[in-house]
């Protein structure tokens, strides 16, 4: 995705807003003519503010955008307060998406982090492709609704097993026995996924989280360092990369 990108902007409408969870919602936006692969992500115009708001796709279908989005500022204020059939525009897509192939899958999410790896488990059930998607939350009333997971932990116990998901990484790679681990959300579970991918040698492949502001990689207010010394930029270099690319601090 070169720079240009940022010029092909598209016009929508909000097909639906709902509340997804606490401080969470869902926007479904029609969009004519577009394409994303799971794990890219778009950048939304709110208003009048200068800054575009980027967001994983969730889910792409029959023309419709699924988009999970939390509920922390003025531009996300935005986006809750639109209408259904409001005009609503965007970019995108942006960055790299999953590297899917045919291999037996275990996609782990913590928190909002499950929003681009339920796409790509639409996207690996599409496929054919036997998968597991586990996934982590805080507490039960920050879990979306109609979400499709094989395990879910809350970290104070209120629904599924006790703890961070990070906890049952081990057992899962055991019990499952996967090819190919996928993962996104936080950087402490990023890295924990990634040592978990070293160690078993299974290969790993990330979704970044990231604050992002120009979404093309100028603005290198999301860069990262990479085991060959280099520095990446999450928004366009990203946000999906592999884990052995990734070091750690």
């Amino acid at each position: 995705m070169d720079r240009e990108s940022i010029k092909k902007s598209y016009k929508g409408k909000v097909a639906e807003i709902t509340k997804a969870a606490n401080n969470l919602f869902y926007i479904k936006i029609k969009a004519d003519n577009f394409h994303v692969k799971a794990g890219q992500f778009i950048s939304v115009l709110c208003g009048d503010y200068t800054l575009r708001r980027p967001f994983s796709v969730m889910n792409f279908e029959n023309d419709i955008i699924t988009v999970l989005f939390k509920l922390k500022g003025k531009g996300t204020e935005y986006i809750k307060n639109l209408k259904v059939n409001d005009d609503i525009e965007f970019s995108g897509a942006f960055g790299n998406g999953f590297n899917i192939e045919n291999k037996k899958s275990l996609i782990v999410a913590a928190g909002v982090g499950v929003a681009p790896v339920s796409f790509l488990k639409t996207t690996l059930d599409k496929n054919g492709i036997e998968n597991r998607i586990i996934a982590g939350f805080l507490n039960k009333d920050n879990i979306p609704e109609n979400i499709n997971l094989n395990m879910i932990s809350t970290d104070d116990g209120s629904l599924g097993k006790n703890g961070s998901i990070i906890n049952y990484l081990d057992d899962e790679i055991k019990t499952y026995k996967p090819q190919k681990i996928y993962a996104c959300g936080p950087s402490i579970v990023l890295k924990k996924v990634c040592e978990a991918g070293e160690k078993y040698n299974i290969e790993a492949e990330i979704a970044m989280e990231k604050e992002m502001a120009c979404s093309i990689g100028v603005c290198r207010g999301c860069v990262i360092e990479l085991k060959n010394g280099k520095n990446a930029t999450v928004c366009k270099d990203g946000p999906v990369f592999k884990g052995s690319e990734i070091k750690w601090q």
